[in-house]
């Protein structure tokens, strides 16, 4: 069983990896050759061949590799190529069409020459983009004109012709040059900045090698039966083992590509941009600098690969972001922030506590709030027999000793932003709040149902629990979230969470093929769902708060419900389990009270929706202005709101006020935590009404 267990940490803390399949692949520029083509090689064919079968026999969801999943693949491995339709035209689509039916059989028959071909007329567009583009800086543009640029064009119609595809990459180059006007730069060195960023991008897809391709076409295959199967090529599943040990000295930021942008896939806990607090999911990297004084480098356009290496360092070097932050939407403006290069420990992903006093009524509540980034096990250490090993755990029931002697009246469990880990931890932690019973219901695609109870008879604590969640909690933070729901055993506050509800297994190909000529890669697959001991699904739904707070995160634009591959939600029977107690009885007093709280009196929380109710409207534009006056006003406009938020903020903390133009120094721009401290005023609601 441990074994099983070592291995579902490995999966389950992997849940958003492939997302950036070509991390940290060592890449030595070479001279670009835009007429070569990628050809697979030929075990590639074998390899496909057993990736299927592999799929068939052992996957969770019994599929049928026939047409209908063939036109699926066929959708995905476009999107993977041209998400945003910028680059085929609908003449190459109509042709490519022979394929949408046929894929199915290629991949039985390990034909990948379909799949081949399409990668490179796609190297064909994209080089013709770039030349196009090229020429469009040498004769400049009219920024008094009135025009917009359509920024999301993934549901847009295939461009027709070369004259439309032309307009197309007229304003896109043109809002390339505006975003770098409003920056403050000179027009000599926009053109110079905007060519290496085109050479850039057309030097990052000629690099790409049969292995990439073939990757990256796997992948359209293994995700189009749920977003957690994956293919990882030899050199990604070096690297995803380097991933899992934390080993790498770095900022601690997981990275994907979008479109032509690096993008920040997930901060790890514990990490440098976990702790500087100014980077975040979603953010955009645009340019990476070395040192105090190192010049800024442009990386949109760049490979992945390339970007990250660039970040990464030594330890305590420092390394200067560009970042465009996700929370300014299409109109953000970007920002330097400076961090400094470790290795993250497990020491520094551990458990936290502190103390949150709370006035609620006339009454002072000494509230502890434990802080879990995720949940870990050092299984090295235990398995020497040391007896000290770390573990969530084991860090948690520590903390809870320390603050019952430090007499507070009620628990808060922060598990906002924790994507999961490992299985038993969660099991485990359950146990420290109920006496005994089963946490979890795990489903194998064979239809047998195995139930995991918590291994330990004891309690830890017992007094009046909350638990608090965002969209970003996932996997087993959910197993655990709902077992403390369905024991009644605490409140649950905040986000409906992520939705991930499967478990995946790791299988090497070259144990497979241990006569193999060349080093395979290896397939991640699902292979069983989870279950909450009332037995629903945690899948697709999450778990849903008693109280819900707003999110600036949209449950129809991120999440596990958001992927059309995903397992869908369903039930089995419920297992035996005794109550802990019923909150549920107090939920409606509770939201009462919550609601008749946050009505306008409280500026924190004001502030907070305010900032979601904009991020929002941002994030729903769809096109921006090409018009130099309307841009620059519209910058002015949200640059003057931002400064006049936080000089009201700084106000009411005490805090000196910024003059205009002012930076803030990190040490005196700390955030409140309006959600934490809401989460605290409503278990004191909840330990005043139990009584």
């Amino acid at each position: 069983m441990k074994k099983i267990f070592v291995l579902i940490l490995l999966v389950i803390a992997a849940n958003l990896f492939l997302a950036r399949t070509l991390k940290y692949k060592n890449s030595v520029p070479d001279p670009v050759d835009t007429s070569a083509t990628v050809q697979p090689k030929r075990y590639m064919s074998t390899e496909d061949e057993l990736i299927a079968t592999i799929l068939q026999r052992y996957h969770y969801r019994k599929f049928k590799l026939d047409d209908s999943l063939s036109n699926v693949v066929f959708n995905r491995y476009l999107k993977s190529l041209d998400n945003n339709r910028m680059y085929f035209y609908a003449s190459d689509i109509a042709d490519f069409d022979k394929y949408r039916y046929q894929l199915d059989n290629d991949i039985k028959d390990g034909d990948l020459h379909p799949a081949y071909k399409i990668f490179n007329i796609f190297k064909e567009r994209l080089n013709d983009r770039i030349n196009y583009s090229e020429q469009l800086l040498k004769k400049g543009f009219d920024f008094t004109k009135k025009e917009d640029f359509q920024l999301d064009r993934t549901k847009a119609p295939w461009i027709k012709d070369t004259t439309e595809m032309n307009d197309l990459w007229r304003k896109k180059v043109k809002n390339d040059e505006l975003n770098l006007l409003l920056a403050g730069k000179k027009q000599g060195a926009i053109d110079s900045l905007l060519t290496k960023r085109y050479e850039s991008l057309r030097r990052a897809l000629m690099q790409y090698s049969s292995e990439d391709v073939f990757q990256l076409f796997e992948n359209s295959f293994t995700e189009s039966l749920d977003p957690h199967t994956n293919y990882m090529s030899p050199s990604t599943s070096e690297n995803f083992k380097i991933d899992m040990s934390r080993s790498l000295e770095g900022i601690g930021a997981q990275l994907q590509t979008e479109d032509e942008y690096t993008k920040v896939a997930e901060v790890i806990p514990g990490g440098p941009a976990y702790k500087s607090k100014q980077i975040h999911q979603n953010d955009k990297i645009i340019g990476v600098a070395q040192g105090k004084d190192g010049s800024m480098v442009d990386v949109i356009g760049w490979r992945i690969t390339d970007v990250v290496q660039l970040i990464r360092g030594p330890k305590g070097s420092i390394v200067r972001l560009q970042i465009i932050p996700a929370s300014e939407g299409i109109n953000g403006q970007p920002k330097e922030i400076t961090l400094v290069r470790a290795k993250i420990t497990l020491e520094e992903q551990s458990a936290k506590d502190k103390i949150l006093n709370i006035k609620e009524n006339g009454k002072e509540y000494k509230l502890g709030v434990i802080t879990i980034p995720a949940f870990y096990s050092d299984f090295e250490a235990e398995q020497r027999g040391d007896k000290n090993y770390k573990s969530t755990t084991r860090d948690v029931a520590k903390l809870l000793a320390g603050l019952k002697q430090q007499n507070v009246q009620g628990i808060i469990i922060d598990l906002r932003n924790n994507g999961g880990g490992a299985l038993e931890e969660a099991i485990k932690l359950t146990g420290l709040f109920i006496k005994n019973g089963p946490v979890v219901q795990i489903k194998s695609s064979d239809g047998s149902i195995r139930v995991e109870d918590d291994p330990d008879s004891s309690i830890d604590y017992s007094g009046p629990l909350a638990i608090l969640v965002n969209r970003l909690s996932a996997s087993a933070s959910e197993i655990f979230t709902a077992a403390i729901k369905d024991y009644g055993r605490g409140l649950i506050i905040g986000e409906q969470t992520y939705g991930k509800g499967t478990v995946q297994n790791l299988i090497d190909l070259n144990r497979l093929m241990p006569n193999s000529s060349h080093k395979l890669g290896q397939v991640k697959l699902t292979i069983a769902k989870f279950y909450r001991i009332n037995g629903e699904s945690t899948q697709r739904l999450g778990v849903t708060p008693d109280i819900i707070f707003p999110s600036a995160i949209d449950p129809k634009e991120y999440g596990e419900s958001v992927e059309p591959s995903c397992l869908p939600w369903d039930q089995i029977s419920s297992t035996a389990f005794i109550p802990f107690g019923n909150t549920k009885k107090y939920v409606s007093e509770l939201v009462k009270m919550h609601d008749e709280r946050i009505d306008g009196k409280d500026p924190e929380w004001n502030r907070y929706v305010d900032e979601i109710k904009e991020f929002k409207e941002e994030n729903n534009h769809k096109t921006i202005s090409l018009n130099l006056a309307e841009r620059t006003k519209e910058k002015d406009e949200l640059e003057q709101k931002q400064f006049e938020q936080e000089n009201a903020r700084r106000k009411e903390m005490g805090l000196k006020l910024l003059k205009k133009g002012e930076v803030p120094l990190p040490d005196d721009n700390s955030k409140e935590d309006p959600e934490l401290d809401e989460a605290g005023h409503i278990l004191g609601d909840y330990i005043a009404l139990v009584g």
